[in-house]
């Protein structure tokens, strides 16, 4: 797995991936800021020109170790407060030597998530993934801050030069004794040359930075410097300066050194003109911003690349989807493979985190190595997520072909430690026209068809479907609104009457759940408890459920109430407060546990052990009957009958509608009197569901069953309706 699940690594030392946030000193907090502070004073006070001292300077960076604090937990996230803080550095701290920003970016890449805290609900990943955007950040705003300093050094520079070139006529010894001062003593590189380019002299200086003697750059001539690396208008901008259209210009740009490395600077070019007012010479003052450059590339690619496979991470991933769905960006189409490894947890859990990341990094190597086109982009998305972007695919079956790659390219096992590991992965596939989709559009659409992948089975893809996404997101939002519906009352129950069929009573009622969604209107119970048991709130649920069922069967019968069928989930079968929860509703509306049968589904009892059974038991031995709700559904093991608490069989309606064909199947019959008879000799009662007309009425009664409910006799109604047509008046 990932560093966020252990210890997190830096420069060989290891250090915990949570600071003094769990002791109560997080961010802002006196003692984890702090002592930030003053390892970060006592780190860059001997690089500072400062004129305090050290204690003065940590008093002066706790506020801004503070800020820094504020920003890594800051939700939104941005990285401007570092940029801020870098300017104050230079400006107000005086950390101008050259030293003075590797020393801050290390103290914070080492120790602001340390002493901050790992910001709540995200991962160390992610905290060290904002500290490099700060840390890039704070460089800009430094890296910012000199070069405006030394623009107003080189433009003092630049005047004096100015200044001595025009006054060359009228006192050119005492001019020239000055400027050569600047000239030959300044730290910045200066070069003078003529109209056509020729370099008339140079500094020792410019001289250093491109690795030549000032004889030998004296002989060179600035056309020849061109870059491949060169921006786009810096010539553009020479050429107007030489024709006097321009006074001077301002552009970072990159020479070639005799060594072949590469030589970046800050360059100012400005035209001296003589009396006249015409052209005379070009000024050029260069800083030499190579290291800064690399450090700024060096934090760029930390930002953007996963620590452990190397891969384009989340930040670039976006970054890239970003520009291809921009509309006029010379993309016409765009494809997407979203990729889930399938029980990459087990992996973590039975074989260990590093493991889980050995696994990690040789399923990033197999990906990328089907990708070989510039335009296709594999990106490790967080976990074991990856994304392959692919820019103008031809068609659908471009990107299909990419999924067959790359489940075959993971179908080898991997040998990990003397161990063959299978993996398996589901992919989820988004292809369309660029422009017409939002990046978070896109996103959803292939984590839903990944997702829908993975419940197919796994190790497969699947296409971007709008109706499923459409289910798949009315499914979400049901599950988002689910406690909110709860907690203002817009569930509500109906109720279907148990009658029986010896003499056509009422025996009883089943209570059902239903939704009163304020969008979608009435719900059916289809729709919302699966949602419910697989979020858990179908336990609070199900206790409004009781309740009320409770209370309603009182209030029908004035003190002597009828018998009601709740129906019980798994997940309430397995809640330890099961049995005190059912108790204390009975006793708080004082009726017998008689009065309430509980219904449990056959998958649920004939597969739960005798600890599972235990709270049901307990139920039983109160009186509280228990029903197998949806027998004959499940590969039942009749035997196991004997050792459930049942005290009654519901049948379910599948046998009921076997009974409409006339003559009715021999073999049903057959089935559902073998059922009955084996029932009534375990001392179960048998209820049957789904009675829908009179012939199978008569045809179950027959067959010896001693309850039925269905559309034949009632509807579910609701509480006064069922009063009005099956409770006897007081």
């Amino acid at each position: 797995m990932t560093s966020q699940d252990g210890p997190e690594k830096h420069q060989g030392r290891t250090r915990p991936a949570a600071g003094p946030a769990e002791d109560g000193t997080g961010p802002g907090g006196e003692d984890g800021l702090r002592r930030f502070a003053r390892i970060w004073s006592r780190t860059v006070y001997p690089a500072t020109q400062t004129s305090l001292t050290r204690a003065e300077l940590e008093d002066f960076l706790h506020p801004l170790a503070v800020r820094m604090g504020e920003a890594l937990h800051a939700y939104p996230f941005s990285p401007a407060p570092g940029r801020e803080v870098g300017e104050v550095l230079v400006n107000q701290a005086h950390c101008t030597s050259p030293d003075a920003l590797p020393h801050v970016l290390g103290v914070i890449e080492s120790y602001l998530v340390l002493y901050a805290g790992t910001p709540r609900g995200l991962g160390v990943d992610e905290a060290r993934s904002r500290c490099a955007r700060l840390q890039h950040a704070l460089a800009a705003g430094f890296t910012l801050a000199v070069r405006e300093r030394t623009l107003a050094e080189q433009e003092a520079l630049s005047r004096a030069a100015l200044a001595a070139q025009t006054a060359v006529e009228e006192a050119l010894h005492a001019s020239e004794t000055r400027f050569r001062a600047v000239f030959k003593d300044a730290t910045l590189g200066i070069g003078i040359a003529d109209m056509n380019g020729r370099l008339r002299d140079a500094n020792g200086a410019l001289a250093r930075m491109f690795g030549h003697s000032e004889e030998e750059m004296r002989r060179r001539n600035i056309n020849d410097w061109v870059h491949p690396d060169d921006a786009p208008d810096v010539w553009r901008l020479h050429r107007e300066l030489a024709a006097g259209r321009r006074d001077h210009f301002r552009v970072e740009k990159p020479y070639q050194r005799p060594d072949g490395t590469v030589l970046w600077t800050n360059l100012t070019v400005s035209l001296l003109r003589d009396a006249d007012g015409e052209p005379r010479y070009q000024l050029a003052l260069m800083e030499d911003i190579t290291e800064r450059r690399l450090l700024h590339l060096r934090l760029r690619y930390e930002a953007t690349h996963d620590e452990l496979t190397g891969l384009p991470n989340r930040t670039l991933f976006a970054e890239r989807l970003d520009r291809i769905l921009a509309p006029g960006n010379g993309v016409a189409r765009f494809g997407l493979c979203y990729l889930d490894i399938d029980g990459f947890k087990t992996v973590n859990d039975s074989l260990g985190h590093a493991v889980g990341d050995q696994l990690l990094v040789a399923v990033g190597e197999r990906l990328q190595s089907c990708t070989t086109a510039p335009a296709h982009l594999v990106a490790r998305i967080g976990g074991d997520e990856f994304a392959v972007l692919m820019s103008d695919p031809q068609g659908a079956e471009e990107i299909t072909g990419m999924a067959r790659a790359l489940l075959a390219a993971l179908a080898t096992p991997v040998s990990l430690d003397g161990r063959e590991l299978s993996v398996r992965a589901s992919i989820g596939i988004v292809e369309g026209a660029a422009g017409q989709l939002e990046p978070a559009e896109v996103l959803r659409s292939a984590d839903i068809t990944m997702y829908r992948a993975k419940d197919a089975g796994g190790s497969r893809y699947e296409l971007a479907d709008p109706d499923s996404e459409a289910r798949a997101i009315d499914r979400h939002s049901l599950t988002n609104r689910l406690p909110a519906a709860l907690e203002r009352d817009e569930f509500f129950l109906e109720y279907q009457p148990l009658i029986r069929m010896s003499d056509g009573r009422v025996d009883g009622a089943e209570a059902l759940v239903r939704w009163k969604h304020p969008v979608h209107g009435r719900l059916g119970p289809d729709r919302f408890i699966p949602l419910a048991e697989h979020t858990g709130l179908i336990v609070p649920l199900g206790r409004w459920v009781l309740e009320q069922a409770v209370a309603q069967s009182c209030a029908w019968a004035g003190g002597q109430p009828l018998r009601v069928n709740v129906n019980l989930s798994p997940r309430q079968l397995h809640h330890p407060d099961l049995v005190p929860d059912t108790v204390a509703v009975l006793e708080s509306a004082g009726v017998a546990p008689s009065s309430l049968c509980l219904e449990v589904t056959e998958s649920a009892l004939i597969s739960a052990d005798e600890d599972e059974l235990k709270p049901l038991w307990q139920l039983a031995e109160l009186g509280v009957d228990i029903a197998l709700d949806d027998f004959g559904t499940g590969y039942s093991n009749l035997a196991n009958l004997r050792r459930l608490p049942a005290t009654t069989l519901k049948l379910d309606r599948s046998f009921t509608q076997g009974l409409q064909r006339h003559p009715a199947d021999p073999v049903d019959l057959t089935f559902v009197e073998g059922i009955v008879s084996l029932a009534h000799a375990l001392g179960l009662a048998v209820t049957v569901e789904g009675v829908e007309t009179e012939s199978q009425a008569d045809q179950l009664r027959d067959l010896g069953c001693d309850t039925a409910q269905g559309w034949y006799y009632a509807r579910p109604s609701s509480p006064g309706e069922f009063a009005k047509d099956w409770v006897p008046a007081g």
